[in-house]
């Protein structure tokens, strides 16, 4: 654990410094508030602090408000050193957001107490972050593959279609549909689809750039966001992918499966109107003409060709499991 001392007496700094050393800790120093500010702001900034109440430039209680102000993660304790005894003066000190405070002249074994109580409410926040940031990853991730779930991926793909008509950029949309994939479950057994759709979610984030998203859709469906991409671009990466997936079986507990995927793709540049549920029924079907075209390969949608986004409502459906 590192600790910042921030003090500009070079006594009372050097006693504090020497004290948290000898107890194990890494201890960093600063002379005055704007030192101090500068330590505490910086990326590998240390969690807890013991500050002075009156420095030169910052003075303790400004540095509180200011970082309490700013509230950046993960979160720092801050232990705050007054000669101030009155109750004003402690009330003053912890409003502005100083976890503790000791009055000078302090009892080291105080101190080092103090330290640890410190510790402790640290693990305890790091703990809260580690639970919520799990909970933030199921909420938004599916359970079985791990990329992004329904929700999260039709979310981000709302927001990356405003993003690219603002500015003026094409979006590339993929929705890849495993071909076969019920004769899987049915012969194999639900475990083994399982294990296909793993491995091949795992291609496929292999494949895709840091900034692209993959989102589970259906059941073995996936919707693929590619930003920035036209539509010469979009068809080549969904034929990477496709071949990605079909260039070696996938090895599971009862055989090794050879899958292949059906690709319907689009890109905004062509549509740059439309919604992006308007975009999804046209890619939508595009992955129907693939499948219908004898599966395994990519169909791209085609200004002028007649496609379910100017269809009635009620006759688009999803194929079934039986028509794929």
């Amino acid at each position: 654990m590192r600790i910042l001392v921030a003090d500009d007496e070079s006594v009372s700094r050097r006693m504090l410094y020497a004290l948290l050393a000898k107890w194990g800790y890494q201890v960093a120093a600063a002379e005055d508030g704007d030192a101090a500010w500068a330590a505490l702001r910086a990326p590998d900034a240390p969690r807890m602090a013991v500050l002075d109440w009156m420095m030169p430039g910052r003075s303790g209680v400004e540095l509180c408000r200011a970082l309490r102000q700013e509230r950046p993660e993960p979160y720092t304790y801050i232990l705050l050193l007054t000669a101030k005894d009155s109750k004003e003066g402690v009330v003053e000190g912890l409003e502005s957001g100083a976890d503790d405070y000791l009055t000078k002249p302090f009892n080291p074994q105080e101190l080092k107490a103090r330290i640890r109580v410190g510790l402790r409410i640290l693990e305890l926040e790091d703990n809260l972050v580690q639970a919520r940031e799990a909970m933030r990853f199921k909420a938004t991730h599916d359970p079985l593959t791990g990329v992004w779930n329904r929700g999260a991926i039709l979310e981000t793909l709302d927001k990356e279609v405003w993003r690219s008509r603002r500015e003026g950029l094409s979006l590339g949309l993929l929705i890849a549909d495993l071909d076969h994939f019920k004769s899987i479950n049915d012969t194999y057994g639900h475990p083994v689809g399982d294990v296909v759709l793993r491995e091949v979610t795992k291609r496929m984030a292999a494949d895709v750039r840091p900034y692209d998203a993959v989102g589970r859709y259906g059941g073995e469906e996936f919707l693929i966001l590619l930003p920035g991409c036209n539509d010469s671009e979009t068809h080549n990466k969904a034929e990477r992918l496709r071949r990605a997936i079909s260039k070696e079986p996938i090895a599971t507990p009862a055989a090794n499966l050879r899958i292949t995927m059906s690709v319907g793709g689009i890109a905004t540049a062509e549509w740059p109107q439309d919604t992006a549920n308007q975009i999804l029924r046209r890619v939508d079907a595009a992955l129907y003409r693939a499948k219908k075209e004898g599966r395994d390969r990519t169909v791209m949608a085609r200004v002028g060709e007649p496609d379910m986004a100017e269809q009635p409502a009620m006759q688009l459906a999803t194929p079934g499991p039986s028509e794929k």
